[in-house]
């Protein structure tokens, strides 16, 4: 028997973490941006204040670097009157955590804690060590010059003698600079043959400030690109004309992939259907690994309903989740069936629409007797409104309640109103999800959200999987 002090805290700990993972403070479906961030903001300091080894484990778990900030933030600024032994743990989770965090994000969290006069030896210590390990130092310093800047002086760091002057006098004066990068920086204001030299977040400002035609740019900037630029970039090359930036989508991570191809038109996707298809199929599978074939017979209810199309901020974010889903399920799985709630048959080609007849695809689900029930959706359930609880809780205590199908709810967006996903049913688990590439480990999670494991099995949970994260970066 579970005491209830012990699942009222882990119902806490869980909550957080559906919001670290799904919550990005932008605006949703139906909620705008000051209510997402007020609330997830909220839910921070609640749970810093009641369980603050958890909140600090959780950033060994797979949130989102928006949410990760705010932990590390958050950390560093409340860190008076901590043992040796808690700051240690702690600096070795935020060193792990900024190793794996996109470094703008770094940098602009760095900012913040200089803006907020966070000047503590082991806010110091952070930023020291993670710039020191930084592989190309005078590339950020081009790159992200404002936070490197701010970064440098907050801390008192070192820096070598061109880079201070690049960073903090006013290097367009400078007659040459002897680092490569930095005169090509300096050329590229003044030729414009020297910024397809640069990096192209770089280089874009530079382009624009010569009158540079978007072709021209985009042609020959494409030796520069990144992988993620060029997926991002080549709908506006092809439109533009240009055929030089084009991505291997098969080396695309999957919910990146499956973003991409919701960006495409319909008839586009109906166009290069075998190629996207592919490519979507071959990321799923790099990302099921081992686990390939393991899950038995799953079948999964994917939500397109007019919702999914997210917001302006998340343009059809979650349908790109679920549409990820799809292709990691079924390569998980040894049988597959994908239920759409519009009744669609090829997942390519998906739009969001219509309601949400969650009730009736989960009646056609059950009656398939999978191993696993996977359902990817908001949670609102509207047509119509209720079913789908009713359908849970009849099949769970009537028809399986030895829970021969185990049924997982994983919802790609954060309800700022409810501090949590929101759920279908308590009769099922529910857990957030930002990126297919998760759902592995989300699953795992789930037994958590059911309250059939308690507060001392969770903990245990946590404590291994920090190890986890912390062992990687040894090994790193």
């Amino acid at each position: 028997m579970v005491d209830r002090r012990d699942l009222v805290a882990c119902e806490d700990v869980v909550m957080f973490v559906n919001a670290a993972v799904t919550s990005t403070g932008q605006r949703e479906f139906r909620d705008d941006a000051i209510a997402q961030r007020l609330s997830v903001e909220f839910l921070h300091e609640y749970i810093l204040g009641n369980y603050r080894e958890l909140y600090a484990a959780s950033l060994a778990l797979d949130i989102n670097d928006f949410n990760a900030a705010l932990i590390v933030r958050n950390l560093l600024v409340s860190s008076r009157d901590l043992t040796p032994e808690v700051r240690r743990r702690e600096g070795e989770l935020i060193a792990r955590r900024l190793e794996l965090m996109a470094p703008q994000r770094v940098w602009r969290l760095f900012r913040e804690l200089a803006r907020r006069g966070v000047n503590n030896r082991r806010t110091r210590a952070i930023m020291r060590d993670w710039t020191a390990q930084r592989r190309d130092p005078v590339l950020d310093a081009v790159k992200y010059r404002t936070g490197v800047k701010a970064t440098m002086r907050h801390a008192h760091l070192e820096v070598p003698a061109e880079t201070g002057t690049f960073l903090f006098s006013s290097p367009r004066k400078v007659s040459a600079f002897g680092t490569p990068l930095f005169e090509t920086w300096r050329q590229a204001h003044y030729a414009q043959r020297a910024l397809y030299d640069l990096p192209y977040s770089v280089a874009e400002g530079l382009a624009s400030m010569h009158g540079i035609k978007r072709a021209t740019f985009l042609e020959k900037i494409a030796p520069q690109l990144t992988r993620l630029e060029r997926l991002r970039l080549q709908d506006a090359a092809e439109r533009a004309g240009v055929a030089a930036v084009r991505a291997d989508l098969t080396g695309m991570p999957l919910t990146r992939l499956a973003s991409y191809v919701l960006s495409l038109s319909q008839a586009e996707r109906a166009a290069r259907h075998d190629e996207l298809r592919h490519a979507m199929t071959v990321s799923a599978r790099r990302v099921a690994g081992p686990a390939a074939g393991s899950w038995g017979r799953v079948v999964a209810v994917l939500d397109d309903s007019f919702s999914s199309f997210g917001s302006t901020a998340k343009r059809q974010r979650p349908l790109a989740v679920a549409l990820a889903c799809r292709f990691l399920l079924k390569a998980l799985a040894g049988e597959f069936t994908g239920l759409w709630t519009s009744g669609t048959h090829d997942p390519l080609l998906v739009r969001p629409s219509g309601p949400t007849p969650l009730g009736e695809r989960l009646i056609d689900a059950l009656e398939l007797a999978p191993d696993r029930l996977i359902v990817v959706s908001d949670g609102w359930d509207n047509s119509p409104p209720g079913l789908a609880a009713e359908v849970l809780r009849v099949w769970r205590e009537r028809l399986d309640p030895t829970g021969a199908t185990a049924v997982v709810h994983l919802n790609p967006v954060y309800d700022a109103e409810g501090f949590d996903v929101k759920r279908l049913s308590a009769s099922v688990p529910t857990v957030g999800v930002r990126d297919a590439e998760d759902v592995p480990a989300l699953v795992e999670l789930a037994r958590f959200a059911e309250g059939r494991a308690g507060f001392a099995e969770l903990r245990r949970y946590l404590a291994d999987r920090q190890d986890r994260f912390r062992s990687r970066r040894a090994a790193a």
